[in-house]
């Protein structure tokens, strides 16, 4: 199939996470949310399970189907020898509660995972399946709003404060001191339940206390602790998940800012809206702070359990009005391209680039409009003018040419 035209909107997929909001996303893409599901995720991509949609001569094609059935044309067949498929998912999330922490894998150790479970004979969709393809999920976010995170180890000193401060954990120093953070970890992780009750349920308390006086701010712990249990029955387990918004760092991204997650950071999302880009995986390792399963042994194996100075990223200047924020990785790249009135922005398309008006609007050559919230995706060779009647912010995924 010949495909003459090089450029589509294309629509993505809401998806409806417990711990999603329910106005940003629908108010975004401009629809109506009259269920009033919780709409955690809108997924723009090729991915199996969710992929997007383009109006084609008439008809509507799921874009997955489009690249199976003209790879050269929708992606190039560089990317299609090196991937097998669009390397990337591009996604908005609204983090209205926190996500579970967790932990991505590397390539190698994804396939080696993945041929592992198959050869025992699990179940793709088994709840305790830990791989479910053979591809590594580094991600790279951008805020959108003031945004929180739990993002790797605080620095030794910064958690050895930490645990002598809280004195429910300073329990833990004399091991932390010793031993260092992986024995930390993987104490807490294998700790019986009944001992994680013992020693975080009068912390939980203590923190719910504190923030209803009004003696935590968002860059404390304890914060966090509290947001995720006032108002609820203590009387079940508590989560061992809590032990690591103490261990790990609380990060702040402001608007426009970004950081990226390479494989075997712990982190967690915590609050707040961004846009958010990552290898084409699904292969989560669960810490805590979730029902799903968690596998302390595959989770420790695959864990850095390195001290991090969180890089949070500003972005390096591209062409006209576009920030480009770095990966090192070469499943994707991502920048923001910022306009104003009558500002305009050329560009030839090297791979599939998908690209979503996040506020304003834009016209493209001069004849496609672009409004708050709609996306376009732009195949390989299409030359492209973008052009603002007022303030506007895109932002741009691609696969980067070596």
């Amino acid at each position: 199939m010949t495909m003459n035209e090089r450029i589509f909107k294309i629509r993505g997929v809401v998806q409806h996470y417990a711990w999603g909001g329910h106005t940003y996303i629908p108010a975004l893409t401009g629809e109506s949310n009259e269920t009033n599901l919780p709409c955690a995720e809108y997924w723009m991509g090729a991915h199996p399970s969710a992929p997007s949609t383009i109006e084609l001569k008439g008809e509507t094609v799921s874009l997955n189907q489009l690249i199976q059935a003209n790879p050269d044309e929708t992606i190039t067949r560089r990317v299609a020898d090196q991937f097998g498929e669009l390397p990337y998912l591009l996604k908005v999330l609204d983090v209205h509660d926190m996500l579970s922490i967790q932990v991505h894998p590397t390539k190698e150790e994804a396939e080696k995972g993945f041929d592992r479970e198959e050869a025992a004979g699990i179940a793709i969709n088994a709840p305790h399946r830990n791989y479910k393809d053979r591809n590594h999920k580094p991600e790279v976010m951008v805020a959108l709003s003031d945004f929180w995170l739990l993002h790797g180890f605080k620095l030794k000193a910064a958690l050895e404060e930490t645990l002598q401060n809280n004195p429910e954990l300073s329990v833990l120093v004399t091991l932390f001191k010793k031993e260092g953070n992986r024995a930390l970890y993987q104490f807490i992780m294998e700790m019986d339940q009944s001992d994680v009750n013992a020693l975080l349920l009068p912390l939980v308390k203590r923190e719910i206390r504190n923030k209803q006086e009004g003696l935590l701010a968002k860059q404390d712990p304890g914060w966090w602790v509290a947001k995720l249990y006032e108002g609820k029955d203590l009387t079940g387990d508590i989560d061992r998940g809590i032990f690591s918004i103490y261990f790990f760092n609380i990060v702040q991204i402001n608007p426009g800012e970004a950081i990226f997650q390479k494989a075997g950071i712990p982190h967690a999302y915590l609050e707040g809206q961004n846009i958010e880009l990552m290898a084409n995986s699904d292969n989560v390792l669960r810490g805590g702070l979730t029902p799903k399963h968690v596998d302390v042994p595959e989770l420790m194996k695959h864990t850095s359990f390195e001290e991090i100075v969180p890089d949070v990223m500003k972005g390096i200047p591209g062409m006209q009005g576009e920030r480009i924020y770095p990966c090192p990785v070469p499943d994707f790249g991502i920048s923001k391209i910022e306009l104003t009135a009558g500002q305009e922005y050329q560009s030839s398309a090297k791979s599939l680039e998908m690209m979503i008006v996040t506020e304003g609007g834009a016209l493209v050559n001069n004849t496609l409009v672009l409004k708050r919230g709609e996306v376009v995706a732009m195949l390989p060779g299409a030359e492209y003018q973008l052009c603002a009647s007022g303030n506007c912010t895109i932002f741009k995924a691609f696969v980067p040419v070596p």
